[in-house]
């Protein structure tokens, strides 16, 4: 197919089993950092700014201002292009400098908010507080709040109907992570109303307060919410089966583990519903096909997850961990989430 613009490639991203047949199972994993921008939120952050465009909350040759860890604000700038429009993303330190680098080069601009922060806190609530006032004073602009904004979820809508009609045979578990709560929104209450009988897992850091825990810092970019934010308007509890969380050093491992063994580099948000995921199918409480989606690539984090002396320095490396994952993937017998 001839495309004309880089978003008309957004979608139609492949799956990749891993066969389990020890545990009767399979693992297929959505390969969303295919599209353009690298990560599933192209699809979303488009879906934002059509709809402010139709609802003329937005006009041609506007502002979109946005609070980002990068790859909604990569998304974000993509659209700009198409439509027309200026981009500024707000960022903290946490942000995985390769993804300012991405959206520096699509035409962003970049602001910083000020403050000292820990390495491993996020400035969320700084985040939103600059965008929304930036949002609010500069003419002919819009803060797009993802959080709250319907259009997030709605975005996921193409990506579900792309993977019923990739695995005919049916769904029975979605593992995904969980952050503003727009793509397991827009997920699972789609893939539930095709069959109400499908389990769906969220997947938030240790640290994160989506579910109700104790907050405290942690290196997981874009995903969770920190303590000292509110949780998205877009989350909805109610198509969720169970909140689980999942440390660094686990989901960071994963992701590594996924890389030697499959070849395949996902971030590390991903690493953690990958992680997750296998628990599950190890102890039995997941069964059958079980989707998850490789949010974004490993490619972003070189310098950071997939570094042994990055890994070392914060005490994240962790060779049980891959112990265990082997034993999961290839030994037998049952085991207990944790």
């Amino acid at each position: 197919m001839l495309y004309n613009t880089v978003t008309q490639m957004i979608g139609q991203t492949p799956v990749m089993a891993i066969d389990i047949p020890h545990r009767g199972s399979t693992l297929v994993l959505k390969l969303e950092k295919n599209n353009p921008g690298g990560s599933m939120k192209d699809r979303m952050a488009r879906s934002m700014v059509v709809a402010a465009l139709r609802d003329k909350r937005l006009a041609a040759g506007g502002t979109i201002v946005e609070s980002s860890s990068g790859n909604t604000g990569v998304g974000l700038a993509l659209a700009a292009l198409e439509f027309g429009l200026r981009l500024i993303a707000v960022v903290d330190h946490h942000a995985a400098p390769d993804k300012i680098r991405m959206m520096r080069a699509l035409g962003a601009e970049i602001r910083y908010v000020e403050g000292h922060f820990a390495e491993d806190q996020v400035a969320v609530v700084e985040r939103q507080h600059l965008a929304r006032q930036l949002g609010a004073q500069l003419p002919n602009a819009l803060f797009m709040n993802q959080s709250d904004n319907p259009a997030n979820p709605d975005g996921y809508a193409d990506l579900v109907d792309e993977l019923l009609a990739q695995i005919p045979h049916g769904i029975d578990a979605f593992v995904g992570c969980v952050g503003t709560g727009g793509s397991m929104t827009g997920i699972s209450q789609r893939l539930k109303r095709h069959n109400p009988a499908v389990r769906t897992i969220a997947v938030e850091p240790a640290g994160s307060i989506v579910f109700g825990k104790p907050g405290h810092p942690y290196y997981q970019s874009g995903t969770g919410t920190p303590a000292g934010d509110e949780v998205g308007k877009v989350l909805d509890y109610g198509c969720i089966d169970e909140g689980v969380q999942v440390t660094d050093a686990h989901a960071f491992e994963t992701a590594r583990y996924i890389a030697r063994r499959k070849g395949l580099l996902v971030g590390g948000s991903t690493g953690g519903a990958i992680y997750k995921a296998l628990e599950f199918i190890a102890s039995g409480k997941l069964t059958g096909t079980v989707v998850t989606i490789v949010a974004d690539g490993g490619e972003k984090y070189l310098s950071t997850i997939f570094d042994d002396q990055w890994m070392a320095k914060r005490y994240l490396l962790d060779p049980m961990i891959v112990d265990r994952l082997d034993e999961w993937l290839y030994g037998s017998g049952p085991v207990t989430c944790r």
